[in-house]
C-alpha cells in the first residue's frame, strides 16, 4: 500500500509501527522505541516518499516577491550600516508586508 507524507503524519504511532514491522527494513531497526517525529521520516526514506509537506503559493508570482524581499534586505543592511533609521524602518516594513503576502497566499 502506498502512503503520502500527509497520511503518515496524521497516523497514530501504533499504526506507524505496524507499517514499519511489515516493511522489515534494516534502517527501521528499533522502530518499536522510535517516536513519531523520527519514525515518519524513516518510513518516508524507506518508502521513497519526500519527507516534508509542500506548500504552494496561489495567485502570486513567488519568484518576483522573493526578489523584492532580497532587494529590501540589501537596502535594510545598507541602512543599518549608514545608521539611517528612516530607510531602515521603511525597508523592514516592506519586508514584513511582502512576507505576509506570501504567507497568506500559501495553500
Amino acid at each position: 500500500m502506498e502512503y503520502t507524507w500527509e497520511q503518515l503524519h496524521k497516523m497514530k504511532v501504533a499504526d506507524l509501527r505496524a507499517i514499519a514491522e511489515k516493511l522489515n527494513h534494516p534502517s527501521l531497526q528499533g522502530f518499536s522505541t522510535m517516536h513519531k517525529e523520527v519514525l515518519v521520516p524513516a518510513l518516508c526514506h524507506v518508502m521513497g516518499i519526500e519527507d516534508h509537506a509542500h506548500h504552494q503559493v496561489k495567485g502570486l508570482d513567488k519568484t518576483r516577491i522573493k526578489q523584492e524581499i532580497k532587494k529590501y534586505k540589501a537596502e535594510r543592511d545598507e541602512a543599518l550600516r549608514t545608521k539611517d533609521k528612516e530607510r531602515l524602518e521603511k525597508a523592514r516594513h516592506q519586508i514584513h508586508i511582502l512576507k505576509g503576502k506570501l504567507r497568506r497566499a500559501t495553500v
